[in-house]
């Protein structure tokens, strides 16, 4: 196995166990590093369009930790 297939099938495992979270909060941490991964392999493959959405995903997924960060604190 290429070391390229193993950082695949690495973010897609994290990726697959971030959506059998039932707490939004461990959904959108391990469904970031999902991304975080899937930039690395999409930069090994060049995919960019892999790296912009997963950027983007990343942005928004610390975007909403921090807004349920914040709406806990208030609370």
């Amino acid at each position: 196995m290429k070391v390229i297939d193993l950082v695949g099938y690495t973010t897609l495992t994290f990726n697959l166990i971030s959506m059998t979270r039932a707490n939004v909060i461990r959904l959108r941490q391990l469904s970031a590093i999902a991304n975080a991964i899937y930039i690395l392999y999409g930069f090994l493959i060049q995919a960019y369009p892999v790296v912009i959405g997963c950027t983007i995903a990343i942005i928004l997924h610390t975007y909403h930790l921090f807004r349920i960060k914040k709406e806990n604190k208030n609370a």
